[in-house]
């Protein structure tokens, strides 16, 4: 097997600089919810030494001195960008397996005839003319390794000029550049899982490649066999054609602000269904079960703390948002306590089953409910998330979260799209 690995550099940042070229060759940075942390930085936020989660409280003096520029997570234009990047990307190979918003891998099996390093400089350049996300490619013959050689083009090691083939270097080149890298950077080895290897006297790539597979195996897991035999050449993790159906679908979100009144958590649950049960059908599945949360924040300790969630059963699996908002506003009610400042709350649709299979018990009075959220996702696929929407999400949402650095969203609001003006 040969595969490629095609990644967005930077992602979020490269989405917000597409439609604001002065953001270019400036430090950036792109928050998460209600503006917390950092979760997306440009190089050059990068070399002030800006951490990927530091709290932005934290890097305000920074950003000062710096002028770094910080944005809310615009997460419409995101997924928008990310629906057209993987839509070029699917014109270089007819098996693309979509692995995370800004990552696909690309089956390169009978592709011999080509110049791979060539072919990646192609796919840059398509990709960056016809939606200006500058990407990086690695190939290798498993996916570890393609992973792997998308870091290595990423970082500009060996040479490499935003591609690099793993098939082109002699075993001897290959082992002096594995030799190089920390061993955390192959997929699949965590933080904790580094420490562990570290202290084994396994800190590099190399390192684990020559471990002994069985003996590892024994220390940790089958995981960690797979993973040694994918560095030596040996695919155990097969190109997937199409994402696997989830097994369970959870919607949170931490309030913009405290929320101590029943109401506001009753139109934040059912906000959090919707976009749950859109996932639900977009996946072509039902639940059988919702799960509804409520917590207060564990990192306010001035304040009284409570935390509680309650698991509630469907008669009948369903994809029906209105049923599932029912039913998970009846669990609220009765986790809710007075007297507590929530700091978050949210939705887990389980016990997923695929729709075909649905079976009707003799109770249940039929309604028009597939048709009707037929045309809600057709209506919110047009025009956006909660153009159409239940009544019991609220209409003000004081609660929402906070992104008062957001950038307009240019791709999916007609209001917002950019507007050129011709000077005469």
């Amino acid at each position: 097997m040969s595969v490629a690995l095609v990644d967005g550099n930077n992602f979020y940042v490269s989405c917000e600089r597409i439609f604001d070229p002065t953001l270019e060759q400036r430090p950036v940075v792109v928050l998460s919810n209600n503006d917390g942390c950092a979760v997306s930085r440009s190089n050059e936020a990068k070399a002030l030494g800006v951490r990927m989660g530091a709290p932005w409280f934290q890097m305000r003096d920074l950003a000062r001195k710096h002028g770094i520029v910080a944005l809310s997570s615009n997460y419409a234009l995101y997924a928008d960008i990310s629906r057209r990047m993987m839509a070029v990307l699917a014109q270089f190979s007819p098996n693309q397996e979509i692995y995370s918003i800004d990552e696909c891998f690309l089956g390169m099996d009978g592709f011999g005839r080509h110049d791979l390093a060539e072919y990646g400089q192609q796919i840059r350049r398509r990709v960056g003319q016809w939606t200006g996300i500058p990407v990086c490619v690695g190939y290798g013959a498993t996916k570890t390794l393609a992973k792997l050689a998308n870091h290595v083009a990423k970082k500009g090691l060996a040479g490499t000029d935003g591609v690099c083939d793993f098939g082109r270097m002699s075993a001897g080149d290959r082992s002096s550049l594995f030799s190089q890298i920390a061993v955390g950077e192959i997929w699949g080895v965590g933080p904790q899982l580094t420490q562990q290897l570290t202290a084994r006297g396994i800190g590099t790539v190399e390192a684990l490649r020559r471990a002994d597979p069985k003996v590892l195996r024994r220390e940790f897991s089958v995981t960690m066999e797979r993973i040694i035999a994918e560095l030596n050449g040996d695919s155990c993790v097969d190109l997937e054609d199409a994402t696997s159906a989830k097994q369970q679908i959870l919607s949170s979100r931490s309030f913009g602000q405290y929320v101590s009144d029943l109401a506001s958590l009753e139109e934040a649950v059912a906000s959090y269904v919707a976009i749950a049960a859109a996932k639900l059908r977009q996946q072509g599945s039902i639940a059988g079960r919702v799960q509804v949360f409520i917590r207060t924040s564990p990192f306010r300790q001035d304040l009284p703390q409570y935390a509680q969630a309650v698991t509630i059963p469907l008669p009948t699996p369903s994809d029906d948002t209105l049923l599932l908002t029912r039913a998970a506003r009846w669990g609220l009610r009765r986790i809710y306590r007075a007297g507590y400042e929530y700091q978050k709350a949210g939705v887990m649709l389980m016990n997923l089953l695929p729709a075909e299979i649905r079976q009707q018990d003799m109770f249940y009075v039929a309604r028009n409910s597939d048709a009707l959220m037929t045309v809600m996702d057709r209506i919110n696929g047009i025009w956006g998330r909660g153009t159409l929407r239940s009544a019991a999400e609220g209409i003000t949402r004081a609660w929402g979260m906070k992104r008062k650095r957001m950038s307009p969203r240019w791709t999916t609001r007609w209001a917002e799209v950019p507007r050129v003006r011709c000077l005469p």
